[in-house]
């Protein structure tokens, strides 16, 4: 007597033909959403005197060190140690 044959089910039946494809699957879905997000809500755009206000944020810091000056000069001095 022979054994039966097994028959071989089609590739769309085996669960593990799905798991390899879920990987890949996923990742494009994501791509596709990560698109979306991209193109529905724009970054800001740079201002067009940003190089001006950048000058005017470093003058302001300067100014806040002058007047910080002092203390900064305390500090240092206490930390310092004596010469002979």
């Amino acid at each position: 007597m022979q054994a039966p044959q097994p028959t071989s089910a089609p590739w769309w039946k085996h669960g593990h033909v799905w798991l390899l494809i879920a990987g890949p699957a996923t990742v494009v879905v994501a791509g596709f959403a990560t698109l979306w997000i991209a193109m529905a809500q724009p970054d800001p755009v740079v201002a067009p005197d940003y190089y001006r206000r950048g000058i005017e944020i470093n003058k302001a810091l300067r100014a806040q060190d002058k007047a910080n000056l002092p203390a900064l000069q305390g500090r240092n001095h206490a930390v310092t140690p004596t010469r002979p």
